[in-house]
């Protein structure tokens, strides 16, 4: 059986994109020995679990506070464990841990490597590419999350070759629909959801709001909003406060931190799901709304209008009454937003299942070991 190591700068479980990505990864080779990869995962001490909780080998390393401190233990920790390792093969999941193997790349000269980018190629500052681009030349291969990324990539950079692999989500919390769980409500609701973060332009969401709010439009909002830095719930008392002047008390339910599963079940009790986001790579949260038949309707960012696939439910921030229209047609119609339910269903069923993302990385490993 051969191995595959993953090198990461947070821990596995902590909430994120790449961690949950990951898991997804190591998790479906783990419980498949038949496609031969023992996968491997190397990162900071886990916070609130044990390695024993994964049904595949984690070698933790501790980590401080100071970046630069930071920097120079994960170089010390990548090179002991991956010495001792002798991985067939690396997949780095981070851009950080991208930038320190850089530094032991030659050491391992032997092994291929190969980096998943979860971000956007423009997102990176002059001195972050500074050190990536030189790492990245020397890959076996760039993987994207969509076809987007990859463009920007071959037209800003003469890294190559890249390929993509379309993101999933939590197959143990979203692979299976209960159609029983799914709500019927008397006025549509309107859901938004994810952490407090500048890229999620929470301001802009309940201007939106709002301007549904005064268009007529009679709706009911749930939101789920996650903390993680200091300050962030006064952030959500803002946004709430906000959320409440517009639809009032009666019309507003909101819940913090919930895990994957209950989000899962959240998403059953939402309509039409919202997106505001100024910046997303990807978006998996539109991944996850569509795995429980929410309509979707969102802003033209990133790779979202490739997740979205339909034009007429996407809008700009410069522009927010195209979404606007779009939401009250879709409330005015139950045809129609029964219609781009199943749509949104389907497209997840087609693109975005674990299954399939778990198929498409063994067929990449194959190419290298």
């Amino acid at each position: 059986m051969k191995t595959i190591a993953y090198l990461m700068e947070y821990p596995l479980d902590l909430p994120g994109g790449a961690q949950m990505s990951t898991l997804s990864i190591c998790d479906g080779l783990a419980s498949d020995p038949g496609c031969g990869y023992r996968p491997v995962v190397i990162c900071p001490a886990l916070l609130t679990h044990k390695t024993a909780d994964y049904r595949f080998e984690i070698f933790e390393y501790d980590m401080g506070e100071n970046r630069i401190r930071n920097l120079f233990i994960r170089i010390r920790a990548f090179k002991k464990i991956l010495s001792d390792l002798k991985p067939d093969l690396i997949h780095i999941e981070m851009s950080e841990s991208l930038i320190t193997y850089g530094f032991i790349r030659k050491r391992f000269r032997g092994i291929p490597y190969i980096y998943t980018d979860r971000g956007l190629c423009f997102g990176y500052r002059k001195r972050s590419r500074f050190f990536m681009d030189p790492v990245l030349r020397d890959s076996s291969m760039m993987v994207t999350t969509t076809e987007f990324n990859k463009r920007l990539w071959s037209e800003g950079s003469d890294i190559s070759p890249i390929s993509v692999i379309s993101n999933t989500i939590s197959d143990r919390y979203f692979g299976t629909y209960e159609p029983e769980k799914r709500r019927v409500h008397e006025k549509p609701v309107i859901g938004l959801a994810g952490r407090i973060c500048v890229e999620k332009d929470w301001p802009f969401a309940c201007d939106l709001i709002g301007m549904l709010a005064e268009s007529g439009l009679d709706f009911k909002v749930s939101i789920v909003l996650a903390t993680f830095e200091k300050g962030d719930d006064l952030e959500v008392k803002t946004i709430l406060d906000r959320l409440r002047a517009s639809v009032g008390e009666e019309d507003l339910e909101y819940f913090l931190n919930y895990d994957q599963s209950q989000m899962s079940d959240f998403y059953y009790g939402v309509d039409i799901f919202l997106m505001t986001s100024s910046f997303e790579s990807f978006g998996k949260a539109a991944v996850e709304a569509m795995s429980r038949k929410c309509a979707v309707v969102s802003t033209s960012v990133g790779g979202l209008p490739e997740v979205i696939g339909l034009e007429e439910n996407l809008y700009t921030r410069e522009e927010p009454q195209k979404g606007i229209d779009q939401i009250k047609r879709l409330c005015g119609d139950r045809e129609m937003l029964v219609g781009q339910q199943e749509y949104f269903y389907q497209r997840y069923r087609d693109n975005y299942t674990e299954d399939r993302y778990i198929k498409e990385h063994v067929r990449l490993y194959d190419e290298f070991t």
